[in-house]
């Protein structure tokens, strides 16, 4: 039996804060996992705001951010280690996803900052980071990188639905693992808030109070994204052209657009949901108790809503198990999902050390 302890990194686009698992995983005739130790840690003022006006910045200060951002992880992880008296002699490497900047898989542009070999350097560990850019040069979509994950490690579900800054969904069809972004969630959810100077609708709460605006659900609805078959994946440039320009339009209160949102997010995600089984949700969007609501109501599935420590973490230690994969050589992304030319082995490693 061969275990791999790591620790994954995930820095969602909902600017949620920097999510660390420390993970357990042994092979047998299947793939196990324990989560041993998880923790998110809050963005300090000066990163988030960095990272909100990213897309406009020259490269020079994008480079620097990269920089930035790979030491606040670093400083993040040995804060980290030791809070949590972790033997670093027991941990076999970090897998970082990166924040994601820039995606545009049509023109082949993927970009995840928190540069690897800062992270490396202050925790003298090695670290596997960027796990998309094979897949674009391999004409793919560089996303969803989860489903090889959901694949392996939660077989026994029929839907894995992921409620992030954006929702992605999993499901197996014959030989196939299928997945695609579905739509914005927290990237619009948490923005909204945001104008009402709230981190987050706590519960859903706002949106409870809202009423639905019909004529902007329906533009919604009609964007061309959702018409598109798979693969297909959804990056903030998206959100900001299409979802923000129609609600800006609209004029509408904060509420009634909050309202409006969960409705439109429930009903993309249930459109996707058309047969019976167990569907397992995860991510920040879960403990919106007024949109799982909404879910469940135009939904046929049965919702499972796991421990705690799966749904925070569960992209974290998705993370960590694909820089095991990466670090064995083996097959970490699916053309099945993401388009490309064939399944690929995605990520780079950097190593504190020279190896002997």
């Amino acid at each position: 039996m061969k275990s791999y302890n790591v620790i994954g990194i995930m820095s969602g686009t909902s600017l949620d804060g920097l999510d660390i698992c420390y993970a357990n995983f042994q092979l047998k005739s299947d793939w196990n996992f324990t989560i041993k130790k998880a923790h998110t840690i809050q963005l300090p003022k000066e990163v988030k705001s960095r990272l909100k006006e990213s897309t406009t910045l020259s490269g020079l200060e994008l480079s620097f951010l990269n920089n930035h951002l790979g030491n606040f992880i670093g400083q993040s992880i040995n804060q980290f280690i030791t809070e949590y008296k972790i033997d670093t002699n027991e941990i076999d490497f970090i897998s970082s996803h990166g924040h994601t900047i820039f995606h545009q898989p049509e023109k082949q542009l993927t970009l995840q900052i928190g540069n690897g070999a800062n992270i490396s350097a202050l925790t003298k560990l090695p670290v596997v980071c960027d796990f998309r850019t094979t897949d674009l040069a391999l004409i793919g979509n560089g996303a969803p990188l989860v489903p090889i994950g959901d694949q392996l490690l939660f077989p026994e579900y029929n839907y894995c639905i992921n409620l992030g800054g954006i929702s992605n969904i999993s499901f197996q069809s014959a030989n196939n693992r299928l997945a695609f972004d579905i739509c914005p969630v927290n990237m619009v959810l948490n923005h909204l808030a945001n104008q009402l100077n709230l981190d987050y609708d706590k519960n859903g709460e706002i949106a409870r109070s809202g009423q639905i605006n019909l004529d902007l659900h329906k533009q919604l609805n009609q964007l061309e994204y959702y018409k598109t078959p798979a693969p297909k994946s959804l990056g903030y440039e998206w959100v900001e052209h299409n979802i923000f320009t129609l609600l800006e339009k609209s004029n509408l209160s904060n509420k009634d657009l909050l309202r409006t949102f969960v409705e439109h997010i429930a009903f993309q995600i249930s459109k996707n949901l058309s047969s019976k089984g167990k569907a397992i949700f995860t991510g920040g969007g879960t403990h919106n108790a007024f949109l799982m609501e909404r879910i469940q109501a135009l939904s046929k599935v049965e919702i499972i809503t796991p421990h705690e420590d799966i749904i925070d973490y569960k992209e974290a230690l998705i993370f960590a198990f694909l820089g095991i994969l990466r670090w064995k050589n083996e097959i970490n992304v699916l053309n099945s999902v993401t388009g490309a030319s064939s399944n690929n082995i995605g990520g780079c490693i950097y190593n504190p050390f020279p190896i002997s």
